[in-house]
């Protein structure tokens, strides 16, 4: 059974692998149509090129393309009135002899000549693409089904021919991160790039703070309290002068044993410590706590006055990885 796994994934990366060789001028002339198009880019394809259509319009619209997907067989049945003439008409069909596709290229036209369409198939010389402005070649040596015939390896060329031409156009048009985040608010993407460290950070009461003169037993009483593993640590202005961990108990207990319990914290913290701002995007904190190899970290103020404390286990819980 590996095998037929193994074979399928190697034909279709090959497959994937092959359309660097169709990024030509019908490619480049696609990208500019899209590029200036002033309407919405109309996905349209049935069957497997279908779920392929919109995907690939999903992906537009997310990336600052403004899409839509119809279905050829709605658009006979009224659907058609959705698009309009600065629109961009993209069909999917790879055989080229989707019979609702014969009948909807007609359709167009004669709802308006002046719609452009632009054609991913894998048989460029098909009739059916005689009056699209753009045929773009998405064909595949053969398919990974073992009888060379249930769409899998033409689909996913499809897929990722759609793939480069959005992310390319979308690129063009000047898209940027700060336009993923306005289209992307919720979930991952839009934490990774919206998501500051204030809204996650240990705050108030559950900000783990003591004195510098503070005894060791002491700091421990608060860490426990408060469910994180370290302290930040001030002086009498409140102004942050250490952090002590659990990682720095156990190394002092190795050291001096139970007697550093008795001792200030002041004599065994971490003096100047790493520290972060409030107002820092959670995605970067968690790079810093990856490349440092710790687990928690004081978030301070203006006056470097620690107002939170960031832990490796709430960015996680915000599906904040740290990679």
């Amino acid at each position: 059974m590996s095998n037929v796994a193994k074979d399928t994934l190697e034909i279709e990366a090959q497959a994937v692998k092959n359309q660097l060789n169709h990024l030509d001028k019908n490619f480049d002339k696609a990208v500019k149509l899209l590029k200036n198009c002033r309407g919405h880019v109309v996905v349209m394809g049935l069957g497997k090129s279908g779920l392929v259509g919109r995907k690939i319009s999903a992906t537009m619209s997310s990336i600052g393309i403004p899409s839509i997907f119809i279905h050829p067989s709605e658009s006979l049945h009224g659907d058609l009135g959705v698009i309009m003439k600065d629109d961009i008409v993209i069909m999917i069909s790879y055989s080229g002899e989707t019979e609702e596709i014969k009948k909807v290229l007609p359709a167009l036209k004669n709802k308006d000549k002046d719609i452009r369409v632009i054609v991913m198939t894998g048989r460029t010389k098909a009739p059916i693409w005689k009056d699209a402005q753009c045929i773009i070649d998405c064909s595949v040596q053969k398919e990974a089904c073992p009888y060379n015939l249930a769409p899998t390896a033409s689909t996913t060329a499809l897929l990722a021919m759609g793939d480069a031409l959005a992310l390319t156009v979308s690129k063009l048009k000047g898209f940027n991160k700060n336009d993923l985040a306005i289209l992307h608010p919720l979930g991952a993407i839009g934490k990774r790039l919206t998501m500051q460290v204030s809204s996650i950070m240990r705050s108030g009461a559950q900000n783990p703070v003591v004195s510098q003169d503070a005894l060791v037993e002491e700091a421990l009483l608060v860490m426990t309290n408060t469910r994180l593993g370290a302290t930040s640590v001030i002086d009498k202005r409140g102004k942050i002068v250490g952090f002590f961990t659990d990682g720095d108990l156990r190394r002092q207990m190795q050291k001096r044993g139970g007697k550093i319990l008795k001792e200030k914290i002041s004599a065994v913290m971490t003096k100047t410590p790493m520290t972060i701002n409030a107002d820092m995007l959670a995605v970067d904190a968690a790079k810093i706590l990856k490349k440092y190899n710790i687990d928690n970290i004081p978030v301070v103020d203006k006056q470097n006055r620690p107002i939170g404390c960031l832990e490796q286990g709430d960015l996680l819980a915000e599906g904040i990885k740290l990679d």
